[in-house]
């Protein structure tokens, strides 16, 4: 049986959804771009999603799941502490690349509520896993012992809320340079280090 995820036109449906959801959100997507872009009958956009929403879904399980791997890998690396966590940031940029606000409300603010509902279950559910990960680095001595690694998760909660901020948002060129201010503030927290540019 064919692994669909090597199948050209699946690949070019997926990828295509992701740039399009990545810069105009949800709601503003139609089927009929997604298959004009990718160059991809309707018929066959069909063949592999139902609807439009099962294609956010798929896209957002897949960068996820690029998310998690990339993370369990750069943790099980025979790095020293500051470049882990610098690969991590890297990580971070590649995934939230070319974010959109329209993304943020569609997918995370409740704009698309169906659809934020999918984002915050599978969010708390790689959560959960990633918390275990964050353990075994404290058993490991990676990382402090007093450190509590679910706060993380209801950090990343809070987080949401604060890009409903329309100030703070306008506070950072892009919405991208908001989580990456955040993340650089959870990994170093407001001492200087040494820069890496994006």
């Amino acid at each position: 049986m064919e692994n669909i995820s090597h199948n050209k036109k699946y690949k070019a449906l997926m990828e295509t959804g992701r740039r399009l959801f990545w810069k105009h959100g949800f709601r503003r997507v139609s089927v009929e771009e997604v298959c004009e872009e990718a160059k991809v009958s309707k018929m066959t956009f069909y063949k592999y999603f139902p609807n439009k929403f099962e294609l956010a879904k798929a896209v957002f399980m897949e960068v996820v799941g690029k998310g998690v791997t990339d993370f369990k890998s750069i943790m099980a690396a025979d790095l020293p502490v500051g470049e882990k966590m610098h690969r991590l940031i890297l990580t971070k940029v590649e995934g939230t690349n070319e974010v959109s606000r329209e993304f943020l409300a569609d997918f995370y603010l409740g704009a698309e509520p169906e659809l934020k509902e999918f984002v915050e279950k599978t969010t708390t559910e790689v959560w959960n896993e990633l918390i275990k990960d964050y353990r075994k680095a404290q058993e490991e001595g990676m990382l402090r012992n007093d450190f509590k690694p679910e706060l993380l998760l209801k950090i990343a909660t809070k987080l949401v809320e604060l890009l409903k901020d329309e100030s703070l948002l306008a506070m950072y060129d892009t919405p991208q340079d908001l989580l990456l201010e955040f993340t650089n503030l959870l990994v170093y927290g407001v001492a200087p280090h040494s820069s890496h540019e994006k």
